[in-house]
């Protein structure tokens, strides 16, 4: 997997400023998932700047420059985990980063939330990289993140929709529960529940 470039939000605000950086994230477009493109268009800088997530953007060479073909957006969480979806692999592993509460059954982990992943489909820039690709970078990047403070583990929230969760089970994730939608997100989602899935990662 070569020539990609990631970018961090905040550093375009920091050097270009906010107008120029909203007009940038203006030629993002993601009809299969409204959402992604919202978040990105209408909360990605708010939530960099009170350091809530942080949004990375993906550049790909074509045509001798480099064009915006995916984003995603990291944010840390605290995670309780029952044990009982998780493999008995991924069970003993979480046992020597997580704490276990005897009095709520559940183990307590911290672990980065890989809150948006999408591509970018204006002018077909989705079809320089692959979902693989993109998620790839996303928990790349969380390891060398883990690397510096510790950790070895990511998770995912998604619909319950087989396409998605398929997605990542083939990319490693496991799912472990699932989190009932806010009132913000209904209007945004489908269903009433979010999938929760679950990822070792480790280089």
């Amino acid at each position: 997997m070569t020539g990609y470039a990631l970018v961090n939000l905040v550093n375009f605000l920091n050097e270009l400023g906010e107008d120029r950086t909203k007009e940038l994230l203006s030629e993002f477009s993601c009809p299969l998932n409204p959402d992604v493109e919202y978040f990105l268009k209408h909360k990605a800088i708010e939530f960099s700047r009170q350091r809530f997530a942080q949004t990375h953007l993906v550049y790909a060479s074509y045509k001798g420059r480099y064009v915006l073909v995916g984003y995603f957006a990291l944010a840390n969480k605290y995670l309780t985990l029952t044990g009982e979806a998780l493999t008995s692999r991924l069970r003993s592993r979480i046992k020597y980063f997580a704490t276990y509460d005897s009095r709520i059954r559940c183990y307590c982990l911290s672990a980065p939330l890989i809150a948006q992943l999408g591509k970018n489909f204006s002018n077909n820039y989705n079809e320089l990289i692959t979902g693989d690709e993109l998620l790839k970078l996303a928990c790349d990047k969380v390891s060398r993140f883990q690397m510096e403070v510790g950790g070895c583990f990511a998770y995912v929230e998604c619909e319950d929709k087989h396409k998605l969760t398929d997605f990542y089970s083939r990319n490693g994730f496991c799912q472990f529960d699932k989190r009932k939608l806010d009132k913000d997100e209904t209007d945004k989602l489908d269903g009433e529940y979010l999938v929760q899935m679950l990822k070792y990662i480790h280089k």
